[in-house]
């Protein structure tokens, strides 16, 4: 594949980086201090800039295959994902963090799948952060036959799951539970575009749209 796509690309951005020189500039001079950590599927479709119309310095991202946040193993081995997510709420000190799985995953379908393939020894690891969400998807779906029901449930479970994942880091817990830090479960239909939110008190996903007539009805 050339690289000259991508040269033509990063001539478009530099002529936005010309326009948006001082905000920038300003990002250099004053170091960053996003609002939120996102944390989402490495998959391509997935575009948290785009999603949200984030700007530059607005988020922290963290990405990686079925966007899981292993649980919290204080050792001395190699932890990208903890170490973004202690950066970002130790040091950084981010008010949001927002999990964001989505439809289509291809994690989560290959949690229904045998990887015994030898040059997949870590992603065949990795999916085991998946295996919770499976079992209590195939309960709630009350067979484990693999469709597309199962799986939609699969990545909602996932969500729910890393919430409670996120929340065995004790710096997380501790400004969690000062009201400091705020974590949102999302899900990003790809098909669409639209993105529901976790709603603990109900126990379900609604449209993160519902929360604009929240707003306008205060």
């Amino acid at each position: 594949m050339s690289l000259g796509k991508y040269a033509k690309g990063n001539k478009l951005f530099k002529k936005y980086f010309k326009e948006n020189k001082l905000s920038l500039q300003n990002l250099v001079k004053s170091g960053q201090s996003p609002k939120a950590l996102f944390i989402g599927c490495s998959d391509s479709r997935v575009i948290p800039d785009l999603m949200i119309q984030a700007k530059p310095g607005d988020l922290f991202v963290l990405r990686n295959v079925g966007n899981f946040v292993p649980p919290y193993k204080p050792d001395e081995d190699f932890h990208a994902t903890a170490s973004g997510i202690e950066f970002a709420v130790s040091v950084l000190e981010v008010d949001e963090i927002i999990i964001c799985g989505h439809s289509h995953c291809g994690a989560c379908k290959y949690l229904y799948k045998s990887l015994d393939d030898p040059s997949l020894v870590h992603t065949k690891k990795w999916l085991e952060l998946g295996n919770i969400p499976k079992k209590h998807a195939i309960l709630a779906n009350g067979s484990n036959v693999v469709s597309e029901e199962l799986l939609r449930l699969t990545e909602k479970f996932s969500i729910i799951h890393q919430i409670e994942n996120i929340l065995t880091y004790p710096n997380v817990k501790k400004r969690f539970e000062n009201g400091e830090l705020h974590i949102h479960g999302w899900y990003y239909k790809i098909e669409d575009g639209n993105i529901d939110y976790y709603d603990a008190p109900s126990g379900s996903f609604l449209p993160l749209n519902a929360l604009l007539d929240k707003e306008n009805d205060s």
